[in-house]
C-alpha cells in the first residue's frame, strides 16, 4: 500500500523511505487501442489546422519509425506540436476537449479500466508512463482515474505555448527508466524502496523498463515484444480482444 515517503520511523525517529508497490502502464496501444499522439495529429487535420496530404505523409513516416524503434523523439515532438504552436493554447484546449469526447472516450475499453482499478483497489501506486506529450495525455490519464502521469514534458514560452522542444528527459525508451527514477527520487524513494513493480506495455520501445520491473506484462504486444515475452516467460495480456 502506498505510504508517505517522509513518514517518520516510529522506533528511531529518523526519516526513512517507505516501501511501495508500483503498477506502471504505457498508454498507447496498451490502455487504449490507438496511438493518442497520432490520433491527435489526424484530429488537427480534420479541424483544418494542417494540410492533410503533407501532414499524413510525415505522420505516417514518424509512426513507422516509432514501430521500428528508430524514432528521433525530438524531431517528432517538434513536428507534433506545430499545430498547437500555431493555433495557441485556447484553441488547442478547446479542440482537445472535443478530441476526448469524439476519439478517446469511445476507444476506452472496460477491460483496460478494470486492470487499472484492480491495482488501485489493491493499494498499488498506479502511474501512466508514456512517450506521448503531457498536453495530449493528461486528460486521458484523468479519464482513467490516474493522477500520476509521467509523459514528455514540453518546453513552453511565457504564454504557456509549447516551443517545440522537450523539457528534461523524454520519457521514451531508456528515458522511461530515468523518468521513473526521478519520480521515485522526488518522493524520497528509489528502486530498492519498491516492494513490487509491474509494467504493462505493448511496445518493443519499452524493453528497458520492462526489464527493470519485477513483473513485465506484454500487453497487446507487437510482434517483436511478443517473441521476447514468449522466450522469457513473461505474462502476455490482451485487453482489446
Amino acid at each position: 500500500m502506498t505510504t508517505s515517503p517522509n513518514a517518520t520511523a516510529a522506533t528511531t525517529g529518523s526519516q526513512a523511505p517507505q516501501s511501495i508497490r508500483l503498477a506502471l502502464f504505457d498508454l498507447d496501444h496498451t490502455l487504449i487501442p490507438l496511438d493518442s499522439d497520432y490520433a491527435w495529429g489526424e484530429f488537427t487535420v480534420a479541424q483544418g489546422w494542417r494540410d492533410a496530404a503533407t501532414f499524413s505523409l510525415a505522420n505516417d513516416r514518424f509512426y513507422a519509425a516509432y514501430k521500428a524503434g528508430t524514432l528521433d523523439i525530438h524531431e517528432y515532438v517538434h513536428f507534433a506540436t506545430a499545430a498547437v504552436r500555431e493555433q495557441g493554447m485556447l484553441a488547442a484546449n478547446e479542440a482537445h476537449e472535443r478530441f476526448m469526447q469524439e476519439v478517446i472516450r469511445p476507444a476506452m475499453r472496460e477491460k483496460a479500466l478494470a486492470v487499472v482499478k484492480a491495482h488501485q483497489a489493491a493499494g498499488d501506486q498506479v502511474v501512466i508512463v508514456t512517450a506521448t506529450n503531457a498536453f495530449v495525455t493528461r486528460p486521458i490519464a484523468t479519464a482513467f482515474g490516474v493522477d500520476e502521469l509521467i509523459a514528455i514534458d514540453l518546453e513552453t514560452d511565457a504564454a504557456g505555448t509549447p516551443t517545440g522542444l522537450i523539457r528534461g528527459v523524454p520519457s521514451f525508451r531508456e528515458g522511461k527508466v530515468a523518468r521513473v527514477e526521478q519520480w521515485l527520487a522526488a518522493r524520497g524513494l528509489n528502486w530498492a524502496s519498491v516492494a513490487h513493480s509491474t509494467f504493462y506495455s505493448d511496445s518493443i520501445n519499452d524493453l528497458p523498463l520492462l526489464e527493470k520491473v519485477h513483473e513485465p506484462v506484454a500487453t497487446n504486444p507487437d510482434d517483436r515484444l511478443k517473441a521476447i515475452a514468449l522466450e522469457r516467460g513473461w505474462r502476455i495480456l490482451n485487453l482489446f480482444e
